[in-house]
């Protein structure tokens, strides 16, 4: 049996169809594959990481495993050391040589860190000794009468040399911790008496004496 014109027309419409779709498949993945759209849309959204810059000379910190800030580094460098007997140089300083009736001697300190390193050392009140003697006759200590002796640590430079800020006087009575309230304490005795001023600081002490005159 002949199919009929109608049947003819069915099959050629349906083949032509298939063909436009076939047809337009094959342009659409190749715009596709020229134009890649996607490329521009995923880099807009999601760009890559650039990988993380190394640490720079200046010490950037560097995040932690956990995506946390690392903690500040620790000082690595420790402080000065406390002074010795070696590094440092303590002298008796006086205003003068030789003073007359009712001139007061000024007594100061000379420190100096002779080393070639910092150090540290308490020159507060607390640790000031001046001590005037006459031979083997002692007749004045800074800390029979001291008030209100106080603590200063600093640190002294290699080389650096200081000299007591406020001198101390010596009113030329004897000292006694049972008389500092006494107006009239025995005065030492003039008319050229030699007397030498022994000093310490920071539990140094000076090596020399320093001879003073009393007129």
């Amino acid at each position: 049996m002949t199919p009929s014109r109608a049947v003819y027309r069915r099959r050629r419409l349906a083949f032509f169809t298939i063909l436009i779709l076939v047809v337009a498949a094959i342009a659409a993945g190749a715009w596709l594959l020229i134009a890649q759209p996607w490329a521009g849309a995923d880099t807009q959204a999601a760009p890559t990481d650039s990988p993380s810059a190394s640490p720079s000379a200046t010490g950037s910190e560097t995040p932690a495993p956990d995506g946390s800030e690392s903690p500040e580094p620790e000082p690595t460098a420790s402080g000065p050391a406390p002074c010795r007997a070696a590094d440092v140089v303590v002298e008796a300083v006086t205003d003068a040589e030789g003073y007359q009736a009712g001139t007061n001697p000024k007594l100061s300190i000379s420190l100096k860190n002779a080393s070639s390193s910092d150090c540290t050392i308490d020159v507060g009140s607390a640790t000031q000794a001046f001590t005037i003697s006459s031979g083997d006759d002692i007749w004045w200590r800074s800390t029979d009468c001291q008030e209100n002796p106080s603590s200063m640590v600093v640190t002294l430079a290699a080389g650096q040399e200081v000299t007591s800020a406020e001198p101390i006087t010596w009113d030329r009575t004897r000292s006694d911790t049972s008389t500092c309230e006494q107006e009239n304490r025995p005065r030492a005795p003039g008319g050229g008496a030699s007397y030498h001023v022994a000093v310490s600081i920071g539990g140094f002490d000076a090596t020399t004496t320093r001879q003073i005159f009393l007129y």
